[in-house]
């Protein structure tokens, strides 16, 4: 029995693991998945917590795994080096994590970057020279949107400023703390954990590349598109395979390429999130994620029969892996967001009533209800910043027409009522 620890674990993602890895494999948490997914958390109590309860396995530990973001990513590189395992180092985990580090790094072998510039989010003086309107703030590190904003003018620059700098050390402070354990860059060192980032804002049709780096070689398996809804920056749903044309998809690739190979990032998986400007035909990344997506797992089950979950076990085992591509019983997949745009108290959610009422009509769907009965909105945590997750649900399809058709009956199968804004009741 090989035994693979996993940072992290929960349910979802179990199932995905032990469909898509060596029957060998003895998938075991050594971190549930509340204990990691507060980004706030304690970087050096939980590494020492996972020493300990590694050093108490009486067994063999023949490979250490996580697919959530920061605590995550950075005690799975420090671990594998701890006990002599493959995965990656942690420096270029970090040159990915720190936005500011991360653009750094790319601008040396691309110019598929926004124009960028590091600010102190305790001073609301203004622009930094060089930057023009509209923009998007963000800490050097944060997760999911979480304190990211679109910012159009110096009066919603000095308002953004003061919101990111009271909720910065969320994350900031533990993010910190891993970086006191490198030897950093003097422009990196001086910036620290807790500064922000503003850059010129990019749009278009956004995608991301999902692929692994295993003996110094980057390779992208898929492209999924994400589709916002209309007129917002909240995500509708993650969609697989993309739809973008195929030389868009290949410059994709080469880029990917490239700036993995500079980051140094080797024996991980990674995902690369881009923007494609149809006007200007013009490919901009957005951030550089040292990890896959797990909201994409299920999309390459559906779509190639193999989740890619495979990528990541086989390189913590030291192994070439081996992608399938569509070889699952559907052509077209999804993640969807049901999603309220106001704040409220939600009265009524769906019951197990209704999810068993959607699983006869769609036997390949999953739902996650977010928002349950009694919860206020905008007390849920890993929120984007400009609206509230009610439900996801995966889903396959025939094609883009019946997927959009399925995920609207979703939402008739699967009822909210809300009580309006500022009412507790």
């Amino acid at each position: 029995m090989t035994n693979v620890f996993v940072v992290g674990l929960d349910e979802r993602n179990l199932a995905l693991l032990r469909g898509s890895s060596p029957q060998r494999c003895r998938f075991r948490a050594l971190f549930g998945k509340s204990e990691v997914m507060p980004a706030s958390a304690d970087f050096p109590a939980l590494l020492d917590e996972a020493h300990r309860r590694l050093d108490s396995f009486r067994g063999p530990i023949d490979a250490i795994v996580g697919y959530w973001d920061f605590p995550a990513t950075s005690l799975v590189p420090v671990l594998c080096a701890d006990y002599g395992l493959p995965g990656p180092r942690l420096e270029p985990v970090i040159k990915c994590e720190h936005k500011y580090w991360s653009r750094l790094e790319q601008r040396k072998v691309t110019d598929a970057h926004p124009k960028f510039e590091l600010v102190d989010p305790a001073d609301d003086t203004g622009l930094p020279t060089g930057l023009r309107f509209p923009v998007w703030l963000k800490p050097v590190k944060s997760y999911s949107s979480v304190l990211s904003f679109r910012v159009a003018d110096l009066a919603g620059l000095g308002r953004t400023m003061s919101e990111i700098w009271q909720g910065i050390d969320q994350v900031g402070k533990s993010f910190d703390a891993v970086l006191g354990g490198l030897e950093l860059p003097p422009e990196i060192a001086a910036a620290g954990g807790r500064a922000c980032l503003a850059e010129e804002e990019i749009g278009g049709v956004q995608a991301t590349a999902e692929g692994y780096c295993f003996r110094g070689e980057p390779h992208v398996y898929g492209v999924v598109d994400s589709v916002r809804y209309p007129g917002s920056a909240s995500f509708l749903r993650y969609q697989y395979p993309s739809r973008l044309p195929a030389p868009i998809q290949q410059r994709i690739v080469d880029i990917s390429t490239r700036v993995i190979r500079q980051i140094g990032l080797d024996s991980t998986t990674f995902n690369i999130e881009f923007f494609w400007d149809q006007a200007d035909d013009e490919l901009k990344i957005l951030e550089i994620n040292p990890r896959l997506s797990q909201s994409h797992a299920p999309l390459f089950e559906l779509v190639d029969g193999v989740s890619n979950h495979h990528c990541m076990v086989r390189i913590a085992l030291g192994e070439e892996p081996e992608m399938p591509c569509g070889r699952g019983r559907y052509a077209v997949a999804a993640k969807c967001f049901l999603r309220s745009f106001t704040d409220g108290v939600v009265r009524s959610a769906p019951t197990a009533q209704h999810i068993a009422q959607l699983h006869r009509e769609m036997p390949e769907a999953i739902v996650d209800v977010v928002a349950h009965e009694g919860t206020r909105l905008s007390e849920l945590t890993v929120q984007d910043s400009y609206s509230y997750e009610l439900a996801t649900c995966y889903l396959g399809a025939r094609d883009e027409g019946e997927l959009v058709d399925k995920f609207h009956r979703c939402a008739d199968l699967l009822p909210f009522t809300l009580d309006e804004p500022g009412r507790r009741g």
